[in-house]
């Protein structure tokens, strides 16, 4: 099973700390999917009483959490500082709307951490959400067993990641160029199910979603993603500056993806959820795969 993807954790967080002013610009894609996640919930029966929200970015999803369960605790986790700035922002605008909804300001708890290595109390929350963060963590299995340690029995775990043929265009334009790895790795959702399985969660359900944003050019795509802070963050990527006939190479193949309504940009959108069973033995501790 594979369970591991090549990151430098260390580019992501510096990635996002820059992508953080601009990311809510340039989200169309997140939002839309943080917007589903909330959507799932009202087909699930379940307590949020104290509710994790696993990378949170500028807040988007934990906003929106606040909003359907206000009377809930709710922390917001990421690794970026930056992008934690910006979602306690966010938070700060909208605490006189829930005020006036709620008769309440609770905000967010905001934590900077690792997603592997959360300085959370074990078994101190009903439910984990967390939106298009999983693709970013080296360690799946190492993920899914601190998620295990958070949760309390029964607990739900709800996500959303991307799948192997995401930026498949861009990813087959640069192999013709040079062999460098220029698009970041992503897990087929079979082996993302089979870790929930691997690491103690019970009856996992996944579902892939396909998504096609278009761009009039390539240029524009780059741009986006470097708004995004999603940036080529593999250990092995080429540290100096592309060289023009190399970009000039890959707009070029890119280019034959072209349809009439511009050059397309795939996501494979993965959706899953899982729950930690009501006699779980959170003193186990998971063998994790190297």
């Amino acid at each position: 099973m594979a369970d591991t993807m090549q990151v430098d954790r260390k580019q992501v967080q510096r990635a996002f700390d820059r992508a953080a002013t601009s990311y809510d610009q340039v989200a169309v894609l997140q939002k839309r999917v943080a917007q589903q996640l909330l959507e799932r919930l009202d087909y699930i029966r379940h307590e949020h009483d104290a509710v994790l929200d696993l990378g949170c970015g500028t807040g988007q999803l934990s906003a929106g959490l606040h909003n359907k369960f206000p009377l809930a605790q709710i922390s917001a986790v990421d690794i970026s500082t930056a992008m934690l700035r910006q979602a306690q922002q966010r938070y700060r605008k909208q605490a006189p709307v829930w005020r006036r909804w709620f008769g309440r300001s609770r905000q967010p708890l905001t934590i900077c951490a690792q997603a592997e290595l959360l300085p959370l109390r074990s078994s101190s929350y009903d439910s984990v959400l967390s939106n298009l963060t999983l693709q970013w963590c080296p360690g799946l299995m190492q993920v899914f067993g601190e998620l295990r340690r958070v949760l309390k029995p029964g607990g739900l775990l709800m996500f959303s990641t991307f799948g192997p043929d995401t930026l498949k265009e861009l990813r087959n334009s640069w192999a013709g160029v040079d062999s460098n790895p220029r698009v970041n790795e992503f897990l087929d959702m079979h082996d993302v199910g089979d870790a929930l399985l691997a690491c103690g969660f019970e009856n996992p359900v996944m579902d892939m979603e396909q998504v096609t944003l278009t761009y009039t050019s390539v240029m524009d795509l780059m741009r986006d993603l470097q708004g995004l802070g999603a940036t080529n963050a593999h250990p092995q990527r080429m540290r100096g500056l592309t060289g023009k006939q190399q970009l000039a190479a890959m707009i070029d193949a890119y280019e034959a993806y072209r349809q009439p309504d511009g050059l397309p940009a795939s996501y494979e959108v993965v959706f899953g959820h899982a729950w930690l069973p009501e006699d779980a033995d959170q003193t186990v501790t998971v063998d994790f795969i190297k």
